[in-house]
């Protein structure tokens, strides 16, 4: 019994425990090794699902980019070509950034109708009411103007359109506007105002060939001025607004693109425009609209109850500027992104000489609305705003024959009688208000 036990524990034949104890390491290790391999093979499987998933995905997200796009195409681009095309000897092509903007519909139209070739962009923002800009962009339209709906932030488009046509000039308008809207949301007018312009002036300076850059700036630059008339060789160091800092740093962008690129640029500094088809975050449009609507209007005073006063300039006045300065644009001298020679940087201001306080602006409404206006006089909050605004426009009127020819008075009668039309008002019987001629009368 003793022998079997010990036969058992103990074989007689050395190293069998030895190779069985291997044996089964072997099986074990095979064991491990055949799942570790299963698990390899299901990991790599994994991730090659994973990946052909993010693939079609992307590819589902390309695709419904591109056909949800609003340009692109051969329809689009055949559009684009048809209302570039020139119709006057020696007619320039034009893209209009910011065509269905109050100045951009103006300028477009003004080019359009003595047979430049146009072209829009525009996105239709929210910042004002777009069923106007939707009503401006339709109006080009009937003069054969066509507007892309786009980005001027939007690299993609801005090469598509350089590629589609040579335009020889820009005229940069798009922007984001407004004083007080900056202090609800600074993020648009970096977006616009700077990263939209950079963008801009990226596509200008690799196009072949390079136009010619007419811009925006303003006489929000001059800020806490008060050297008066404003001179354009006045310091622009001191912006009261964020709007103003962003057209500031606008003017130093676009001088650097002239002195390393060679593009040709005008800033243009525009002193409160007016006029139909205006923009109704302007005091003069939503006076107007307030006082045929019964509504309060609110009329800020500066310190010691100094009333403020615009240098207000009629549109047509504005147009005359821009078109004169596309005229007398001097080519760019780059070619490829590389400046071939100094090219032309120049800075006009472009209003009107005549400020005119903002209680002679309501009462000209006043007379022209056959309305009494209820009016709440407050002092001017820290927002931005300035109290003054005052050009001098001698270098414009010399080098580009610039002379405003509209007084506040005969502006504002235009801009009524436009206002009345678009928005669907006549005189109350007895002249004395005006009311609404049908209930579908366009709001604001």
């Amino acid at each position: 019994m003793m022998r079997l036990m010990e036969a058992e524990l103990f074989p007689s034949t050395p190293g069998k425990v030895k190779i069985e104890r291997a044996h089964t390491i072997n099986r074990q290790f095979n064991r491990c090794f055949a799942s570790t391999s299963t698990m390899f093979l299901w990991a790599l499987f994994l991730i090659a699902l994973t990946a052909s998933y993010l693939s079609f995905q992307s590819f589902v997200d390309t695709s419904s980019r591109y056909f949800n796009a609003s340009w692109g195409g051969m329809h689009w681009e055949k559009q684009i070509r048809a209302s570039a095309t020139v119709r006057r000897p020696g007619g320039m092509s034009v893209l209009v950034t910011g065509a269905a903007g109050f100045v951009g519909t103006h300028v477009s139209l003004a080019l359009r109708k003595r047979g430049d070739g146009v072209v829009g962009l525009d996105n239709f923002n929210s910042y004002y009411d777009p069923s106007l800009k939707k009503a401006r962009e339709a109006l080009l339209e009937s003069h054969g103007v066509f507007v892309v709906e786009g980005d001027i932030d939007d690299a993609r488009l801005l090469a598509k359109l350089f590629d589609v046509v040579p335009f020889t000039h820009v005229m940069h308008l798009a922007a984001q506007a407004g004083v007080r809207y900056a202090i609800e949301n600074p993020a648009s007018y970096v977006h616009s105002n700077i990263a939209g312009l950079v963008t801009l002036l990226e596509a200008c300076k690799s196009a072949d060939p390079q136009p010619a850059v007419v811009w925006a700036s303003s006489s929000s630059v001059y800020g806490l001025n008060e050297k008066a008339p404003f001179s354009e060789a006045d310091r622009t160091d001191r912006p009261a607004s964020l709007y103003a800092a962003t057209k500031k740093a606008g003017e130093e962008i676009t001088h650097t693109y002239n002195h390393i690129y060679g593009l040709s640029i005008t800033g243009l500094r525009f002193f409160t425009v007016y006029g139909p088809w205006g923009r109704p975050d302007m005091a003069y449009f939503s006076f107007t609209r307030n006082i045929l609507q019964g509504k309060p209007i609110t009329v800020y005073r500066g310190k010691n109850r100094v009333d403020l006063a615009r240098d207000f300039t009629f549109i047509d006045d504005i147009v005359k500027g821009c078109v004169a300065s596309l005229d007398t644009a001097e080519k760019s001298t780059g070619s490829g992104g590389r400046k071939g020679s100094p090219a032309q940087y120049r800075i006009y201001n472009l209003g009107n000489t005549s400020p005119v306080t903002v209680p002679a602006l309501v009462g000209i409404l006043e007379r022209h609305l056959k309305v009494k206006a209820k009016k709440n006089v407050v002092e001017m909050p820290g927002n931005g705003d300035v109290p003054f605004t005052h050009a001098n426009i001698s270098l414009a009127r010399a080098e580009l024959g610039y002379k405003p020819t509209t007084n506040l008075e005969t502006g504002l009668k235009k801009f009524v009688r436009w206002y009345l039309s678009y928005y669907g008002y006549s005189p109350r019987s007895g002249g004395s208000a005006a009311e609404a001629t049908t209930g579908s009368a366009k709001s604001l």
